[in-house]
């Protein structure tokens, strides 16, 4: 017997069809939407040396932060930082940053460290941002003003720039001369002290920041070749040297002859080269100049210090 299918009951079809009174709602198609870098976790990715796959992807940090991390495609693990983007970059600053990133690595030239639980805990630049406040609330120092009454000040100085770039300034007794731009190390120099100018230049640049506005690469690398040269100032070294000299505990041949410098008479008698030590202290120009340096070496400082005198460098250096 062949079987049949038996067509549904009237009374099946009109339950079926039954007006429930809620009205039936048709789902509507919402257009996609463009997710941002930030949203979009998968930057790029590329093979290893060792031919791992590795993928970059971006994630969500503190405060409004994305982390830029490369990591082991399959594992997810051996994740490194590349970036730390703070909240208010664009969020297409992570998909540049994954695109830099990759030539790099083409080039065998990156290097990122391991990501930390830290990392994701932490703002970026937190640490810059609070010094840059406490810069800008710390109340400024007076203005400095050599032994000749020159003062010296941070201008803004036009020098064939599209946009200003911030200087050290001298400006002469009475306000009378023009206002000379010089180097940070050539205002200490004069001054024979580093405060207040790299205090002064610190909080100028904290200030400024990076705002585009104002350059201030010159001083940022004036500052920097101040506070890494082995040059530094022989003031405090002049004044211990003659403290002792005025005491009668040493005289400068003495002081002279401790460290290794010595010269003869005719009749053979030694006396240390006092010359040699009084343009070490600023207190005789060098040859060929008309007026002392107020500089030392670093080395030269301790060689006084230590064989000369009989103590430590800490206590004669500016």
């Amino acid at each position: 017997m062949t079987p049949t299918s038996a067509s549904p009951s009237p009374a099946y079809r009109a339950g079926a069809r039954r007006n429930t009174g809620v009205p039936t709602r048709r789902k509507r198609s919402r257009p996609r939407r463009e997710r941002s870098g930030r949203d979009r976790p998968l930057l790029g990715g590329y093979s290893d040396r060792h031919g791992h796959a590795r993928e970059v992807i971006a994630r969500p940090g503190a405060a409004g932060s994305t982390l830029v991390i490369d990591r082991d495609r399959a594992t997810h693990g051996d994740a490194r930082l590349v970036a730390h983007l703070a909240a208010d970059e664009p969020a297409e600053n992570a998909a540049l940053v994954c695109s830099r990133y990759l030539e790099d690595v083409a080039a065998g030239a990156s290097r990122c460290r391991l990501l930390t639980v830290e990392d994701a805990t932490v703002a970026p630049f937190a640490d810059q941002r609070e010094a840059d406040l406490e810069a800008r609330a710390a109340p400024a120092p007076a203005q400095p003003v050599d032994r000749l009454g020159r003062s010296y000040s941070l201008e803004l100085v036009h020098s064939g720039m599209s946009i200003p770039e911030l200087r050290w300034c001298r400006e002469g007794p009475g306000h009378a001369s023009e206002c000379e731009p010089l180097s940070l190390r050539e205002a200490i120099a004069a001054l024979e002290s580093y405060e207040p100018l790299q205090e002064l230049t610190l909080v100028a640049l904290a200030s400024c920041g990076h705002s585009g506005e104002v350059s201030t690469t010159v001083l940022r690398s004036e500052l920097a070749r101040v506070q890494e040269s082995p040059i530094v100032l022989n003031r405090r070294l002049r004044e211990v040297v003659l403290a002792a000299v005025e005491r009668g505990e040493s005289s400068m041949s003495e002081i002279a002859i401790r460290c290794g410098r010595v010269k003869r008479d005719r009749r053979g008698n030694e006396s240390g080269e006092t010359s040699w030590l009084a343009r070490r202290l600023g207190l005789l120009p060098e040859g060929g100049r008309s007026t002392p340096t107020p500089w030392i070496h670093s080395d030269v400082l301790a060689l006084i210090a230590r064989r000369g005198l009989g103590v430590s460098p800490r206590e004669v250096e500016p």
